[in-house]
């Protein structure tokens, strides 16, 4: 007989940043995590993790609500169902409950998990296989310093810790902040790539001002510039600089992303398997992209070590993706639940090994941080 799903325990785990993360809408000094525990008849435990930004500041799921709906809705509809036909318990989340795509990725996640343990074999390979076992990973410099951040990212380079940056641009006035990425981008030269993420906070018009003087400063990639339900206003963009568009909050799901294809959208999508509702879910999205030659860049929503894991085994199934990741979520944590933490080296990070995700718990550090 396949064993069954027992029970599904969540924890909202608060855990401190190394330092303030500034964004366009809000500045974070603790990342909240919730924490999936589900348990199978045959005594296998699957771990997964839902996490957002700054609460309800970022979107439409906060962590108490994705607990909330994990313990109130989700749950029941899989405890007591077969625990080794993902496909059939996906179809069930998704004909009994819209949207909560971050609280669904992290009952995928933990389902993923468990069936890797049982098995023995890594959720990369359940998905098809790695392709690739050390990824990328660039750094999000957001202290909203300049001296500050030039100073980050040369220390990073210097540790061979990471190669390229981000810079979280969008609260402050266009010309400040064109300043401001401008004067890392002249002190860091030709040693590392420089990109920008808006989280939306122009209007299409300053885009183009404020887009024409980044373009000018050397920028890479500018990222969702604009708000997200502007599909046609992105295209433009992205039709009428050099410099790429990466589609991020405009793209949730495969849908989104053959609206844009099919718009003639060129440029990059930001793949994130909190917004997809999950591993399989992101890789569809990802599939259609190559298909219609769209470039790929391995997202986050700073999840912690499980999160983070995740995403590694879904992004390794993938060819090089053309843009890198950006998964140093575990990294600006101040500290980690985990037994052993990801290995991060040679300007990227290794993917887990073992089965599953290749993460273990470490149970006295999850009882501290987790909220009472």
């Amino acid at each position: 007989m396949s064993p069954v799903i027992d029970t599904i325990e969540t924890l909202l785990v608060d855990l401190p940043t190394i330092r303030p993360h500034q964004l366009s809408m809000t500045t974070m000094a603790c990342q909240t995590m919730v924490i999936v525990r589900l348990r199978d008849s045959d005594g296998i435990e699957g771990l997964g993790e839902g996490t957002t930004i700054g609460g309800l500041a970022y979107g439409p799921e906060s962590p108490e609500s994705i607990k909330r709906n994990i313990d109130t809705y989700l749950a029941p509809l899989l405890i007591g169902q077969p625990a080794d036909n993902l496909n059939v318990l996906r179809a069930r989340l998704a004909r009994h409950a819209r949207g909560n795509s971050i609280a669904k990725s992290a009952l995928e996640t933990a389902l993923l998990d468990a069936q890797g343990k049982r098995l023995g074999r890594s959720v990369a390979e359940l998905l098809g296989g790695a392709r690739q076992t050390h990824l990328p990973v660039l750094w999000t410099l957001a202290s909203g310093d300049t001296a500050k951040d030039i100073d980050e990212a040369c220390q990073r380079l210097k540790q061979r810790r990471h190669g390229d940056f981000k810079l979280k641009i969008g609260a402050n006035p266009v010309e400040a902040d064109v300043r401001h990425v401008a004067a890392i981008k002249e002190a860091l030269g030709d040693r590392a790539g420089v990109r920008v993420d808006l989280n939306q906070a122009w209007n299409e018009a300053t885009a183009v001002r404020g887009i024409a003087a980044l373009q000018d400063a050397g920028i890479e990639l500018i990222e969702q510039p604009i708000p997200a339900r502007e599909h046609a206003g992105l295209i433009r963009l992205a039709n009428r600089f050099r410099v790429p568009m990466l589609a991020d909050e405009a793209v949730q799901d495969a849908r989104d992303g053959l609206d844009l294809a099919v718009g003639g959208f060129s440029g990059a999508f930001a793949l994130k398997i909190a917004k997809s509702g999950g591993l399989q879910g992101v890789l569809e999205l990802a599939h259609l992209a190559q298909t219609a030659g769209i470039g790929l860049y391995g997202g986050t929503l700073l999840e912690g070590t499980i999160g983070t894991a995740a995403s590694l085994h879904a992004w390794a199934t993938l060819p090089e993706l053309a843009w890198g990741t950006e998964m140093f979520g575990p990294l600006l944590l101040k500290d980690d639940i985990v037994a052993e933490p990801l290995a991060y080296r040679d300007f990227g990070v290794a993917l887990p090994t073992g089965p599953g995700l290749g993460i273990a718990l470490d149970e006295d550090k999850l009882a501290h941080y987790a909220r009472r």
